[in-house]
Order: C-alpha cells, then sequence, then structure tokens
C-alpha cells in the first residue's frame, strides 16, 4: 500500500500541474529540478513529495491518453 496524500499536498500538486502540465515528466528527478524552478520556498520533503506525486499523475495522464 502507498502513503496517503494529504489534501495540503494534492492542493498544492494540482495548482503547479495544471500550470506546468505540460512540462513535467514521468521523471522524478526531472521534476524535482522544475519544481526548484517553479516554486520558491518549499522545503526539501515538501518538493520531494509535490515531485513524486505529479509524477505518478502524469504517468496516469499517459495511460489513460491510450
Amino acid at each position: 500500500m502507498g502513503r496517503i496524500k494529504t489534501k495540503l499536498i494534492k492542493a498544492l500538486t494540482n495548482e503547479v500541474y495544471t500550470k506546468y502540465k505540460d512540462e513535467f515528466t514521468t521523471d522524478f528527478e526531472a521534476n524535482k529540478q522544475l519544481l526548484n524552478e517553479v516554486q520558491e520556498g518549499a522545503s526539501k520533503k515538501l518538493r520531494n513529495v509535490i515531485a513524486g506525486f505529479a509524477t505518478r499523475k502524469k504517468k496516469q495522464d499517459i495511460k489513460n491518453a491510450i
């Protein structure tokens, strides 16, 4: 089983993901770098969780597009 994402994580991820949907990839490391440039002041832990969740959302989008 995976870890449960809080409302804060989901809200922040959805906000960033909708703005930069085309720039996110299925690569976690690339998404971390993108969040470094886009989101200022986020802690390392928060950035990693958002990057992981955004990576998962991107993979789901690709899977659903097929």
